[in-house]
């Protein structure tokens, strides 16, 4: 006795929105509001001629490889001194997120080395630092010890020693002025200022609305963040950046896709306020990207001139005429903070989820194999011989689809991370990927529905399943019923594109 096709549709039909149900009703929901305009944001007056005037950069650099103990590590950097009388002030680079190669501040160094500014950039430490686990005050004692290298040049001006750091930098630089007043000032580039989930949140947002990308995009994305457990990712910025007394420069790109630059800077003089603090100095950069660069290229204009003329100008340049000034930046929604995922939902579940459905993927074929090599000897009865090689190739197909499904996922997520700063020409991209992503979905419950009619049909024509067929069975449907709970709580079977 076979089941209809017609009986089958509406069987996967009401799966489908059985899971499709799971994925609309349990938490957590993130649906960023539209950021409500503020009127200090909205007439930024043009930033002050004397802050871009030409800046000359033609002195003789000295430049040395130094090395300087951590703890548990030697830090390495490049130290660049102007070869120009008298002393200099001097910038400590401190990295974002990644690597932190110091080649990567290689053309900023250069510029100021040849304006008079003596500069250490360093590669970032690899003991203590890593994808789930980050010290900021850890960073920031690296920090200070480049900050106390310096004092110890006599080409340094010591009431001049400052602290420049770039995106994740910007939650280290403010801990490690708080920590020590040889810190004389800081400089902050595309500082996010909110914590490292929120500002991680509204990038993902921005960037997969730049990419055009379907909302499930985003609640898959925004699901999964919600069920890691690092605790640097709710990481608070403000009662380090409150405790900062040193002058301030922050700069924001007004094209940046990676923090909320509004939202940022709210944040920056709220902290500025309570700290007493009325020397900050903050400048949006018309086309700035996160790097202060248009579209990855050249710096945006007046960046290199401001950051030059500001620094070799303190303390003069410390209390500026007007604190906001350049381009006026637009940020269309807020930085919402992605609930933690309920227990079944988190990673430790997820992995236990997978782990299942591997096991029960890899019990399948050895099953089936032992149950093919008994059935050549004789063992089997004459029904399950011939109802069970058409199961086990559903089951086959099943388990392929099943791995085909996580590879995809994988590689989906993989692109969006490739496509995350540069997204021009990308949404063609972003969406055939997303589609295969549905598409295995829904291919993997439709031959999960299939199968298991085909083994209620076979059941009913006699089969009796041994030991090793169960086994079998159970593993391979079991496991692809746990992905499909799973693939249902990330929004794989929402009915929305």
């Amino acid at each position: 006795m076979r089941t209809g096709r017609g009986t089958l549709s509406v069987a996967a039909g009401l799966v489908l929105v059985a899971l499709a149900t799971v994925g609309y009703v349990l938490p957590p929901a993130f649906d960023p509001p539209p950021l409500k305009a503020d009127p200090a944001f909205q007439s930024i007056p043009a930033q002050p001629v004397a802050e871009l005037k030409p800046v000359v950069a033609t002195a003789s650099v000295r430049r040395e490889q130094i090395s300087v103990a951590g703890e548990g590590q030697r830090l390495e950097g490049t130290l660049r001194v102007p070869l120009t009388p008298g002393r200099h002030p001097a910038m400590v680079f401190v990295s974002g997120s990644g690597n932190g190669s110091r080649t990567e501040f290689t053309p900023q160094a250069e510029f100021l080395a040849m304006a008079g500014v003596v500069t250490i950039a360093f590669d970032k430490r690899t003991i203590g630092y890593n994808f789930r686990d980050r010290d900021f005050g850890l960073l920031a004692d690296d920090a200070l010890r480049m900050v106390e290298y310096l004092r110890t040049l006599p080409e340094v001006d010591p009431s001049r020693i400052g602290l420049w750091g770039v995106s994740e930098g910007g939650w280290v630089v403010p801990v490690a002025a708080a920590k020590s007043s040889a810190v004389k000032f800081l400089v902050m580039v595309s500082s996010p200022n909110v914590s490292p989930l929120r500002q991680v949140a509204w990038a993902l947002n921005e960037q997969l609305l730049r990419l055009h990308a379907p909302i499930g995009v985003r609640d898959l994305l925004t699901r999964a963040m919600g069920g890691v457990g690092f605790d640097f990712l709710r990481y608070d910025a403000m009662p380090a950046l409150s405790q900062v007394r040193q002058p301030v420069l922050a700069f924001y790109g007004t094209t940046d896709p990676s923090i909320p630059f509004v939202e940022s800077t709210q944040a920056l003089i709220t902290a500025m306020k309570k700290a007493g603090n009325d020397d900050y100095t903050i400048r949006f950069m018309a086309s700035g990207d996160h790097a202060m660069r248009v579209h990855g290229g050249d710096f945006t204009q007046g960046y290199l001139e401001t950051l030059a003329n500001w620094i070799i100008g303190l303390p003069g340049t410390a209390e500026p005429s007007v604190h906001m000034a350049g381009a006026t930046p637009v940020q269309r929604f807020e930085a919402s903070d992605v609930p933690a995922a309920p227990w079944y939902a988190g990673g430790t579940m997820l992995g236990l989820t997978i782990c299942l459905a591997a096991v029960g993927y890899v019990a399948g074929p050895v099953a089936a194999m032992v149950v093919r090599l008994r059935g050549r000897a004789g063992v089997t009865a004459e029904a399950n011989a011939r109802l069970w090689p058409p199961l086990r190739r559903r089951l086959s197909r099943i388990a392929w689809t099943s791995l085909g499904l996580l590879v995809s996922v994988v590689a989906f997520i993989t692109l969006l991370v490739l496509f995350s700063v540069n997204q021009a020409g990308a949404w063609p991209a972003v969406l055939a990927g997303w589609l295969v992503v549905r598409v295995l979905a829904v291919w993997m419950l439709v031959q999960e529905v299939t199968a298991v009619a085909a083994l209620v049909s076979a059941l009913r024509e006699g089969m009796r399943p041994s030991r090793w067929q169960h086994v079998a069975i159970a593993g391979v449907l079991g496991g692809t019923g746990l992905l499909m709970v799973a693939a249902a709580y990330y929004g794989l079977f929402s009915f929305p594109w």
